[in-house]
C-alpha cells in the first residue's frame, strides 16, 4: 500500500527488482519506443543510459518481448532499438522519405569518402540544395521550407539529427547521427542509388512508404 490509498503489486514478474529499478527499465522502454534511441551524450540521458548498459540483459530481453533489436554503442554511449517485425512500421509521405535518403547521402559521403566524424554538420540550404540535386524530376512533391522544418523536427524527435533551426531556414543547423543509418540500413551507396532510382522512375504521383514507427511519427 503506498502512502496516497494505491496498491502497489509486490508480487509481480518484476518484484525482484527495486522500485528504482523498475522505475529505471519503463523509463528506458519508453524512450526506445518513443524516440527510437537513448543517446548517453545528452546531458539529459547520460544516467539512463549507463542504468541501461549496467543492466543490458533486462532492456534486452524486454526490448525483445516487443521484437525490438537493441544495438548498443558503448564508444558513442548510445543504445538504439531496431523492430524486427512489421509492428512498428509506419506510412511516410514521399518528401519525408526524399529527406531522409538525401540525409542518409549526405552522412555517408562525409564519412566514407571526406573521412568526416560523425555527428556530420550541415546546414538547411546545404541539405535543400542536394535534395534538389538528387531528385530534381521529383520537385512538386518536395518540400517547402515549412514542410522541410516539420521533417527535420521528426527526424529530431527521433533522435536521427540534431536540428537547430535559425528564423532563416537556411541558416538553421543540422547534424546527422549514425543512427540514421539504421533506420535506413543500406549495405552501401549502390543500393542508395537503386533505391533511389527506383523513386524517380516510379513517383509521378505522390505515395507513401514505410519506415520503423520508433524512428518517425
Amino acid at each position: 500500500m503506498t502512502t496516497d490509498g494505491t496498491t502497489t503489486n509486490t508480487n509481480g514478474l518484476l518484484n525482484k527488482l527495486s522500485v528504482n529499478d523498475r522505475e529505471r527499465l519503463g523509463e528506458a522502454l519508453r524512450r526506445l519506443l518513443t524516440s527510437g534511441s537513448i543517446l548517453g551524450l545528452e546531458p539529459a540521458q547520460t544516467d539512463l543510459y549507463h542504468w541501461c548498459y549496467q543492466n543490458r540483459d533486462w532492456v534486452d530481453e524486454l526490448a525483445g518481448l516487443l521484437d525490438l533489436k537493441l544495438h548498443w554503442e558503448h564508444q558513442d554511449r548510445t543504445v538504439q532499438a531496431v523492430p524486427q517485425s512489421g509492428a512498428f512500421l509506419l506510412r511516410l509521405k514521399l518528401d519525408a522519405t526524399l529527406v531522409l535518403l538525401t540525409l542518409w547521402y549526405e552522412f555517408d559521403t562525409a564519412v566514407r569518402d571526406r573521412g568526416e566524424t560523425p555527428p556530420v554538420r550541415l546546414t538547411a540550404q546545404q541539405l535543400n540544395d542536394s535534395l534538389t540535386a538528387k531528385f530534381e524530376p521529383l520537385r512538386k512533391h518536395l518540400p517547402s521550407q515549412t514542410r522541410l522544418r516539420e521533417i527535420l523536427a521528426l527526424a529530431q524527435r527521433k533522435n536521427l539529427v540534431y536540428f537547430t533551426p535559425d528564423v532563416a531556414l537556411e541558416r538553421s543547423q543540422i547534424e546527422i547521427l549514425p543512427t540514421l543509418k539504421r533506420v535506413i540500413p543500406f549495405q552501401g551507396i549502390e543500393e542508395w542509388n537503386k533505391n533511389a532510382e527506383r523513386y524517380l522512375a516510379s513517383a509521378k504521383e505522390p505515395v507513401e512508404t514505410d519506415l520503423d514507427d520508433n524512428k518517425a511519427e
